[in-house]
């Protein structure tokens, strides 16, 4: 299982297109309307959006956004059957939305069903055939490669349950987890990787009252999704382009690169470069140039819900064999988590528990 198609409800899909167009690099590929919804999609690599915003009350898009600010409305995932997917789902007690409907052509096509998710998210599956498996593509080299990992938050109490939940319906396996804590707030997390395709999906839930993730469920009014990383291959080189484009990032303060240092037996070549830049970076002692690098945007919203993480995953060569960072770093969590925290401080929103 693999991310497919990410839905966006938004208040204007032509302003929000022009917005990942001249923000993120993305590229225009498709622009259509209904009765009652106008939607446009974008795309750079391997990554799809569809941004849908209401004509009248009767869309789908002014439901949502009657209770909740602009935001993911639906994670499409990408399957190899989808009829065995949608009946191992229903069995284990998922509720359908909509039944498997086809768009078969000569060259290709696909097949689409929709799941209800957790809180007010769905989920499409999708399975692309022949042609339709490669997404329409201007020739640029494209910014980003592929979706490398999705989070959920979740309300407290709800993570045992949400893993539970996405376990038995989709198959996603418990990984990694983390409890993130510092003298003002705490988060738990739990990372859910998918055996087939390796999609990851990381469900959080505030451990504090005044935790990061319970201002974006506030605000969100309810839970959901709270960022979404896109893969790169070059994050420096991305990150200036992005900035260039009037992108803003989440600073990072330069203690945190003179203390890393400090710790670290390896640095890169491009080490001054990477500071610069303000990417954060975590590296396992046993494969030191399998780095881990990360940098967040601030929400691109107006509430403090939705924001966009860069990502590169470095390769190490050991033994002769390609190895390539996985997972999640902790000391980029607990970097992010501080991040947000200054952040929080600023919008007076974290006050001592």
């Amino acid at each position: 299982m693999e991310f497919d198609r990410i839905q966006f409800y938004v208040e204007n899909a032509k302003v929000s297109r022009d917005w990942f167009v001249s923000h993120l690099g993305f590229q225009s590929i498709a622009g259509y309307a209904n009765s009652h919804t106008h939607t446009e999609a974008v795309s750079s690599g391997n990554v799809c959006f569809v941004l849908s915003s209401p004509l009248t009350p009767a869309s789908p898009a002014a439901s949502w956004l009657k209770f909740h600010p602009p935001g993911i409305a639906d994670v499409g995932f990408r399957v190899k059957n989808i009829e065995l997917a949608v009946r191992r789902a229903q069995a284990a007690g998922a509720k359908i939305l909509e039944p498997i409907a086809e768009d078969l052509k000569a060259g290709g096509g696909f097949k689409l069903a929709k799941i209800a998710g957790w809180g007010d998210l769905s989920h499409t599956l999708v399975e692309r055939i022949g042609e339709n498996l490669v997404l329409p593509t201007s020739g640029k080299q494209p910014l980003f490669t592929l979706i490398d990992h999705v989070v959920l938050n979740v309300e407290s109490g709800d993570l045992s349950s949400a893993v539970s939940w996405y376990q038995k319906i989709f198959g996603f396996q418990p990984q990694q987890n983390f409890d993130i804590q510092t003298e003002k707030s705490a988060l738990r997390s739990q990372v859910m990787v998918h055996a087939e395709g390796g999609a990851q999906f990381p469900i959080n839930e505030p451990a504090s009252a005044n935790s990061q993730v319970q201002e974006f469920l506030s605000a969100n009014r309810g839970p959901g999704i709270q960022h979404m990383a896109l893969q790169t291959a070059d994050i420096v080189g991305v990150v200036g382009e992005l900035r260039s484009r009037g992108l803003p990032f989440l600073p990072v303060p330069s203690t945190y690169y003179s203390e890393l240092q400090q710790r670290q037996n390896y640095l890169p070549p491009d080490w001054g470069a990477i500071a610069a830049s303000e990417v954060l970076a975590d590296w396992q002692e046993d494969t030191p140039a399998a780095m881990l690098l990360q940098i967040f945007t601030q929400p691109i919203f107006g509430e403090p819900t939705f924001f966009f993480e860069i990502i590169e995953r470095r390769v190490s060569l050991v033994n002769g064999k390609q190895v390539q960072a996985g997972g999640f770093g902790a000391g980029n969590f607990r970097a992010l988590f501080e991040a947000i925290e200054r952040e929080q401080m600023k919008r007076g929103s974290l006050i001592d528990d």
